[in-house]
């Protein structure tokens, strides 16, 4: 089979089956990377600070139209509404994150038995690395810029302790601070009390989130081209494969035409003699 393969034809065959392949795995490349698309971009409207009140309304779901929208309040902290968020990296360190409570001035106010006579909504301050560097959130009224964000899925079967949260759950932050709230919180990225911006300590460090990407959708039928250009690829090694075994069968079928033409046998069989017929007897003429 190798020196079938190896004739001058059958290499040139497999170069020109390699080739054809390579240009099979190449479509294949350039379709599986059209079968990923994102989504639209986000506009670039999010960026801009617009005020929380007129962004979402308290109560109601978070719409993902509001997602990553930087917005601001004003209002004020109470300091004894605050837990730090465990398990947040901030270059490759983990720490914590100081959540407080902030009363939203002009926020809507929720109705009903478990209400609060204001309306609230969670802010993350900044990052820590030791929970011992925690302080008290600012006092006084203030302003909060930051990204707005949606609540954190609670950890299941995680106590994280007193003043602590495994997340940032808006609605287990609600029955731990027994206030009504934002269905959302705000990554905070300045305070401003006066105009004057609020100086942290070094500890405290921001938390600077950005927008997130845009989700990514998947094209099913470039995917399925994607696999079709590689079984195509195979294909192309296997016709060459076929064609080099069907020669090598027919050479190995003239071989044996040929053996059975040349060989001559051993004994080869004589005529049967045929008894000479006796010649007549001549009649003695008397």
């Amino acid at each position: 089979m190798l020196k079938t393969a190896l004739k001058p034809r059958w290499i040139a065959g497999l170069v020109f089956a390699l080739l054809l392949s390579g240009v099979f795995v190449l479509l294949s490349q350039w379709q599986l990377s059209r079968s990923t698309q994102q989504e639209a971009p986000a506009p670039s409207s999010i960026e801009e600070v617009r005020p929380l009140v007129d962004v979402l309304q308290p109560g109601q779901f978070f719409p993902g139209s509001v997602s990553d929208q930087m917005v601001s309040a004003t209002g004020s902290y109470d300091a004894g509404k605050q837990v730090l968020v465990e398990g947040r990296l901030r270059d490759g360190q983990k720490g914590y994150w100081i959540v407080s409570a902030f009363a939203v001035d002009n926020a809507p106010k929720l109705s009903g038995v478990a209400a609060s006579p204001q309306t609230w909504v969670p802010v993350a301050r900044g990052w820590v690395a030791d929970a011992s560097q925690a302080s008290a959130p600012p006092s006084g009224t203030l302003t909060v810029t930051g990204r707005l964000l949606p609540s954190e899925a609670p950890l299941p079967n995680v106590d994280a302790g007193p003043g602590r949260a495994s997340a940032v759950a808006v609605a287990e932050l609600i029955n731990k601070w027994e206030i009504s709230s934002y269905s959302g919180f705000i990554a905070a990225t300045s305070e401003v009390v006066g105009g004057v911006p609020v100086v942290s300590d070094d500890a405290l460090k921001p938390l600077n989130i950005p927008a997130q990407p845009p989700a990514q959708q998947v094209n099913w039928l470039n995917l399925f081209y994607s696999v079709e250009w590689v079984v195509f690829a195979g294909f192309a090694l296997y016709i060459w494969w076929r064609m080099v075994a069907d020669d090598y069968r027919r050479d190995q079928e003239d071989e044996l035409e040929d053996d059975d033409f040349d060989a001559e046998p051993e004994h080869a069989p004589q005529p049967p003699e045929h008894p000479a017929s006796p010649e007549p007897e001549q009649k003695v003429q008397q």
